[in-house]
């Protein structure tokens, strides 16, 4: 902590006290106003009016429970003790909204305190440790407003506050810039998946053509498609020629003429892992090696992988099953829960709870990635387990393929592999500038690092 600063209770940079949100239970949910829950706290760190549940609130609540930009919400429960005090901050408000009772809000006097400033001071090692001082643990870990207000922490002079929040809010934006330009590219990339080799577009289109007629049950879309007439068929006519003209049963329903049926495990390799025993240290002390666990995969900002929190020794990988998979590997979470996807970007050895596809030149990872999404009632309905559900590798590998011909592959893969490369080079810098944004928060709160260098370092970065 930077010596110059002074220290004060958390409560005397207090607008007003912290008020606890309020309590709205499931069956009168549905209309009103927006409800910031638990949800979106753990899901969101920095808050922009994401999709909430609505909740009635009267006029009088109002007074006191609406939220305001630059309000920070602390998170009073959760299952696992680091959640508990979980900060988040409210950055934008498109309506009114309110916060539910497991939250308290707390509301700064921006005279001599930056929201944004102490919104990273909790994300700091200083403030979760501050926080971890205070968490009491029953059933599950929480934190209690009259302790969070007593809380020491430091007061820069306001100007300082800024500059460094400045900083750190410029990295963030840039990371937030990446994440939606990735959300768009994976949109881009599902909607020519969906639109290729789900509702087989192209092919109905070339059926019309020929004015054959369009099977009962691909009626709506065949009338949808000549509604459109040229409006809305993006393809040239070349790459439409690469699809068939004709469209044939078979036990699956409808599929292109001359595309195969195969299953998954017959196209890609599909691999599992294990987790070496955690009570043997030369499996995991001074680890170099990736190893990638569904909790890894939970918190990505897109689905290219390049980092994991956990790493093995050479012992260690030679205890996993799967040994280190290559770069490239598509990875989904087969249990607790199934669904997670990715791609990983590095090397990397996994645990028990993935399933890992090796994919070729043809059938690529953007492909098979795609595919996976699209299948996900395929994978879930041959999952099984008392428990929770897990779908293992063997009832996996027997999911339907449906195979296209490879002229039709080859263009989706120009498109799908230029797609996913921009994606992974959006998520490698995300990676490096959050990696940059926690070293400097460190320097800045020790004062071991002046805001005028912090400022010169950020600059070379963006």
């Amino acid at each position: 902590m930077a010596s110059k600063w002074c220290t004060k209770k958390f409560e005397d940079l207090f607008l007003i006290p912290l008020r606890n949100g309020l309590t709205r239970p499931k069956r009168v949910r549905g209309s009103g106003i927006k409800m910031v829950n638990m949800g979106e706290i753990f899901a969101y760190d920095r808050l922009y009016d994401p999709p909430m549940d609505l909740v009635p609130i009267s006029d009088k609540e109002k007074d006191s429970y609406l939220l305001h930009p630059g309000d920070l919400l602390f998170a009073r429960q959760s299952l696992v003790r680091e959640g508990a005090g979980k900060c988040s901050i409210v950055k934008q408000i498109g309506s009114e909204t309110t916060f539910e009772s497991h939250l308290i809000r707390c509301r700064l006097n921006l005279e001599f305190a930056n929201p944004d400033f102490y919104y990273y001071f909790f994300k700091s090692h200083l403030g979760k440790a501050a926080i971890e001082a205070i968490i009491e643990q029953v059933a599950a870990a929480g934190i209690r407003g009259t302790d969070l207000a007593k809380v020491l922490l430091p007061v820069p002079p306001i100007y300082e506050q800024q500059a460094i929040a400045h900083i750190l809010v410029a990295l963030d934006d840039k990371i937030e810039l990446n994440k939606r330009m990735n959300e768009t590219l994976e949109s881009m990339a599902q909607g020519l998946f969906k639109s290729w080799f789900v509702d087989f577009d192209p092919v109905i289109d070339n059926v019309l053509v020929t004015g054959k007629p369009i099977p009962p049950e691909l009626t709506s879309r065949g009338a949808l498609r000549e509604a459109l007439g040229n409006k809305g068929k993006i393809l040239t006519e070349k790459v439409r020629n690469l699809f068939p003209s004709k469209l044939n049963t078979c036990e699956y329903g409808w599929t292109p003429d001359g595309w195969k049926m195969y299953t998954i495990g017959d196209v890609v390799k599909v691999v599992g892992g294990g987790t070496p025993s955690t009570a043997i240290p030369d499996y995991w002390e001074g680890g170099v090696h990736p190893f990638c666990t569904p909790k890894d995969m939970s918190g990505l900002l897109s689905t290219a992988l390049v980092d994991t929190e956990r790493y093995l020794t050479d012992k260690g990988v030679a205890k996993v099953s799967s040994g280190i998979l290559p770069p490239g590997t598509v990875l989904l979470s087969s249990r607790a829960p199934i669904g997670y996807l990715a791609i990983s970007d590095i090397p990397i050895s996994v645990n028990q709870g993935i399933i890992a596809m090796i994919c070729d030149n043809l059938i690529t990872n953007a492909y098979v990635l795609n595919w996976t999404r699209f299948h996900m009632e395929d994978v879930l309905a041959r999952a099984n387990g008392a428990t929770f559900l897990e779908i293992s590798k063997k009832n996996f590998r027997t999911i339907p393929f449906l195979h296209p011909n490879e002229e039709v592959l080859k263009a989706f893969n120009a498109f799908g592999n230029e797609i996913y490369s921009r994606i992974r080079l959006c998520a490698r810098e995300m990676y490096n500038l959050a990696k940059l944004r926690d070293h400097l928060l460190s320097k800045l709160l020790s004062g071991s690092l002046r805001v005028k260098d912090a400022e010169k370092i950020v600059e070379s970065h963006l």
